[in-house]
């Protein structure tokens, strides 16, 4: 079998990191979780990182932080993880779908500006779905309608840009903590704000555990807004800290499978591929994508959808609602077999069964 997703793991640099925490007392949250904090900020070019156990809760925290509550409108991609979306009905928020671009499946920003100048919106969620930055028209959008925009870049680990940025580390990312997530904020006065919100409300201080400080101890650890425990451990970021430094090669060794999937199938009219940028998905638009999914699993191929629309779900309404774009890829899209567990000669085998489909 072809596999679909694998993780990166680079093993030996993984168990140096996990050897030299494990000769120490701090297996929680630690010094470790800061130095990740500071490489990733210094790679990536941001002042205030802040590692938490899963991109999911950087989503929550971005909520939070913007105070969305009951009836709240708020905009997100039709196509997307439902992972934040959930989030969004516990806080009571009203959901409003978008269209998504036939080339991207990303946020669709013409219907965004439609969605924005017909109703009240508190906060817009744009996601870099599959590793391709959403168009940066939405950028100007929702500054032009002066709309909090939250950037999901779950799933593009690379440098963007916004006031609310998330990360994910999960499993099967481009590096992976096995879980765990980064939220990336502008803003000191926020930052701080959500570092205490990150572990209960407390201004948490792994540096300074004095049992003598009972007499004070309401001065050092009072709360004052409720928060979550949201806090990674020093053992998720061994995970990171290995991994963080081959972040570009990774990313280029996917580009490099894309860019041979792209050659391999030029000549196949029924299949249009949708990938580029961080290239974390291989999705291609195909025709009689059904029987192509089964025609590849029966070769030994792994492929999946990855992502549903979301207005299916009953949560969410359970109506699948009239998005041109959406109902035109929803028969069409396909993920191939994109992880650094395959190479050249895997994709030409994939490549090669595609072919072969469309031949008959």
């Amino acid at each position: 079998m072809i596999n679909l997703f694998y993780p990166y793991i680079p093993k030996k640099k993984i168990l140096k990191e996990l050897s030299d925490t494990l000769n120490t007392r701090w297996i929680g949250q630690g010094p470790k979780v800061d130095l990740f904090e500071m490489k990733f900020g210094k790679r990536m070019g941001y002042k205030y990182p802040l590692m938490l156990n899963s991109g999911t809760s950087a989503l929550e925290l971005c909520y939070h932080l913007l105070n969305l509550g009951k009836d709240d409108v708020v905009i997100v991609p039709v196509l997307d993880a439902i992972s934040g979306q959930v989030g969004l009905l516990r806080h009571q928020c009203k959901i409003i779908f978008c269209d998504i671009e036939r080339d991207t499946l990303n946020i669709d920003p013409d219907f965004l500006e439609n969605l924005l100048k017909t109703n009240n919106v508190k906060a817009v969620v744009g996601v870099h779905l599959g590793g391709i930055h959403f168009n940066k028209r939405v950028y100007k959008i929702c500054k032009k309608y002066n709309t909090p925009l939250i950037v999901d870049s779950a799933q593009y680990q690379a440098p963007t840009k916004g006031e609310y940025i998330c990360y994910s580390f999960q499993a099967i990312k481009t590096i992976t903590t096995g879980d765990g997530g980064m939220l990336v904020l502008d803003n000191k006065e926020e930052y701080e704000r959500a570092k205490k919100l990150r572990w209960f409300g407390l201004s948490r201080n792994w540096k300074r555990h004095d049992p003598k400080v009972w007499g004070r101890r309401a001065m050092t650890s009072e709360i004052k807004e409720a928060g979550y425990k949201f806090q990674p451990t020093d053992i998720d970021a061994c995970f990171a800290l290995a991994a963080l430094p081959d972040l570009n090669n990774v990313i280029k060794y996917r580009q490099g499978l894309v860019d041979e999937y792209k050659k391999r199938l030029s000549s196949v009219s029924e299949v249009q591929i949708v990938a580029r940028d961080t290239c974390w998905l291989m999705t291609i638009l195909a025709k009689r994508r059904d029987e192509l999914a089964d025609y590849l699993s029966a070769s030994g191929i792994e492929n999946n959808l990855v992502h549903l629309r979301n207005d299916i779900y009953k949560i969410f309404g359970g109506k699948r609602q009239n998005y041109p774009n959406m109902n035109w890829v929803e028969s069409r899209y396909l993920c191939l077999p994109l992880n650094t567990k395959i190479g050249l000669t895997e994709v030409k085998i994939i490549c090669d069964t595609i072919k072969r489909f469309y031949a008959k």
